[in-house]
């Protein structure tokens, strides 16, 4: 006679988890009953199983179904988070938002704005135009600042008033108080010329105009 009582032959065959179809070597619930019937036909009749194996046998196949259900609630709700994002973000394509930068690139003609992010009031802040080899190209004023962001746009000259060419330039924001440095972040403006889905660790990416790719949750404020 053939004794299913050493082991528990439910959880060696992956019993617990729910059928799929493209997975044949996983039990669902029709088969983890069919098995346990064949446990029972097959049981040591001098040992038989007690009733509270079975009952756990049954609470565990449960709780396995419970946690698979529950991924799988969380799979969708997921995808449907990514969907509402993705709505989201397809409406930004278009206009102009704020992200943190200090590379800008120049177009013919064109302008470069932004804002300096302040933690603290300023006695004097500068933005400066720094060039490939990291010289000081212009240099922008801004006075003293209260704490926030205080917005500045490059013309695209440099310090004597001629124009530079297009390309990238980095932009460094010098702030003072009390004759020491003060912390200060350059946040540029850059216009959403598309968005990609998937992108960076499967989330959303923002291809911005001049800045390249940036992940949707990099976005500062919306112009």
């Amino acid at each position: 006679m053939n004794r299913i009582d050493d082991k528990n032959p439910l959880a060696e065959l992956g019993l617990g988890r729910r059928a799929e179809k493209d997975d044949p070597s996983r039990l669902g619930q029709e088969d983890f009953l069919q098995l346990m019937i064949t446990q029972l036909n097959n049981q040591d009749p001098f040992k038989p199983m007690a009733s509270g194996e079975f009952l756990t046998q049954i609470a565990q196949f449960s709780q396995a179904s419970g946690i698979q259900d529950l991924q799988n609630s969380f799979a969708e709700l997921s995808s449907a988070l990514t969907s509402s994002q993705a709505l989201q973000a397809s409406a930004l394509v278009g206009r102009t938002v704020l992200v943190e930068s200090s590379e800008a690139a120049l177009a013919a003609g064109g302008t470069v704005s932004g804002r300096v992010e302040l933690p603290q009031p300023v006695q004097s802040l500068q933005v400066e135009v720094l060039g490939p080899a990291g010289e000081v190209l212009r240099r922008l004023d801004l006075g003293p600042q209260a704490a926030g962001q205080a917005a500045f746009t490059w013309d695209g000259r440099d310090d004597a008033g001629n124009p530079l060419p297009p390309g990238a330039y980095t932009l460094r924001a010098v702030a003072g108080s009390g004759g020491e440095s003060a912390a200060a972040t350059v946040l540029l403006a850059a216009r959403v010329d598309s968005v990609t889905l998937g992108g960076g660790a499967g989330g959303i990416t923002l291809n911005l105009a001049g800045l390249g790719q940036r992940p949707l949750g990099d976005v500062r404020e919306i112009m």
